[in-house]
């Protein structure tokens, strides 16, 4: 089973592969007895589920009868772990990084046990970023120096890491050639605030199997950029779709 790291939201997502590998590996977890059981997770402002959650749910009803469990997440309204018991898959939507995080870190242990299981994990932009060990969650400063664009932000100014969900050793960023995060990434990497991490492109995925987190592959159409730290320098490998 996989954990797929999607370096955008489904409007970025072009090509179908994506959630084909989703869909081929929720079929395989749920062993084709029953409809796939899959929670879909969004950050709710104001109502703002209601325009953006079909972005999720009409790619994989269009791929296979499956029952959606939706968990909608608000400011001060965290999910309760009991939402990932008995699932197939996991979604976790884009939207404010800060908040997702805040809203699922005390579901991580069930989100991580779930993942261990081999159930699927599909994370778009935010649910990308907070997917890490240690995440970083916003900021586009590092020590007062501005190392990308303060519309990727999500309103912090330093960069700030936290504790993520745990289920990949790395930390990531997102929408990494087209806002030019890449370079917060490797900011991130020289200045020691982690060891490792990786950029995701939009309208692609980095894939990593239960069995074997080193095991990388990019699917889409753009590339994703390892960053390896090593004193106070980063090195940059460029993953492209095989």
């Amino acid at each position: 089973m996989s954990i797929i790291l999607v370096g955008g939201g489904p409007d970025t997502v072009t090509t179908p592969v994506v959630f084909d590998r989703f869909v081929k590996d929720v079929r395989h977890r749920a062993g084709g007895h029953r409809p796939p059981r899959i929670a879909v997770v969004l950050f709710d402002r104001d109502g703002s589920s209601e325009y953006f959650l079909p972005a999720y749910l009409e790619p994989l009803q269009a791929r296979m009868p499956c029952d959606v469990a939706a968990t909608l997440l608000r400011t001060g309204e965290p999910a309760y772990p009991a939402a990932f018991d008995g699932v197939d898959g996991i979604i976790v939507g884009g939207g404010p990084t800060p908040e997702y995080l805040a809203g699922l870190l005390g579901s991580a242990a069930a989100i991580r046990a779930a993942a261990a299981a081999g159930v699927p994990y599909l994370g778009f932009s935010a649910g990308a970023m907070i997917a890490p060990q240690r995440a970083l969650v916003g900021g586009y400063r590092i020590r007062g120096t501005a190392v990308c664009s303060e519309e990727c932000s999500e309103g912090l100014d330093e960069l700030d890491v936290r504790d993520g969900l745990g289920l990949v050793p790395f930390a990531v960023d997102v929408h990494a050639a087209q806002a030019g995060t890449l370079s917060r990434a490797v900011g991130a990497v020289a200045a020691g605030l982690v060891d490792r991490a990786v950029a995701v492109d939009e309208n692609t995925a980095l894939v990593l199997r239960h069995t074997d987190l080193e095991d990388l592959e990019v699917i889409g159409a753009g590339n994703c950029w390892s960053i390896r730290g090593s004193g106070t320098k980063a090195t940059v490998a460029v993953l492209s779709a095989r």
